[in-house]
């Protein structure tokens, strides 16, 4: 198994930036694109826990917009040509608190990529953490 081929990350790279703009303009209609539409797809965010992709399509639907934030540090890593890992480190502009998000994303036949698994979670303000 080849890790970390170039045109993979490339690939998932660009899936992960697409969600990224998505999250910044509330496309929603984009967000649900880019998760599996299966009932086995997770989402564990920072307040809810989301089993099936029609519990994240819903959850979605009950957002007005997502807090401005900036990335601090992204890290890919793919695993052959048809799985690969994600990992944001971001801040909240507004609040400064630090976020991390983990996506599990797999090349789905037919379909292409997508994110079968995420994770969030937020960590309140810590000064010693925004200076590093």
């Amino acid at each position: 198994m080849e890790l970390d081929d170039p045109g993979v990350i490339a690939e998932v790279r660009a899936v992960f930036d697409r969600y990224e703009d998505a999250i910044a303009n509330n496309r929603t209609e984009v967000l649900d694109e880019i998760f599996w539409a299966d009932p086995r797809t997770v989402r564990f965010g920072t307040s809810e826990i989301l089993y099936g992709h029609d519990a994240i399509r819903a959850f979605r639907a009950s957002v007005q917009s997502y807090a401005a934030r900036r990335a601090r540090k992204i890290h890919i890593t793919s695993f052959g040509r048809d799985f690969a890992c994600t990992h944001l480190e971001y801040e909240r502009l507004g609040s400064g608190a630090i976020g991390r998000e983990t996506k599990i994303m797999a090349r789905l036949p037919g379909i292409g990529w997508r994110v079968v698994s995420a994770h969030v979670s937020l960590l309140q303000p810590d000064p010693e953490t925004l200076r590093k």
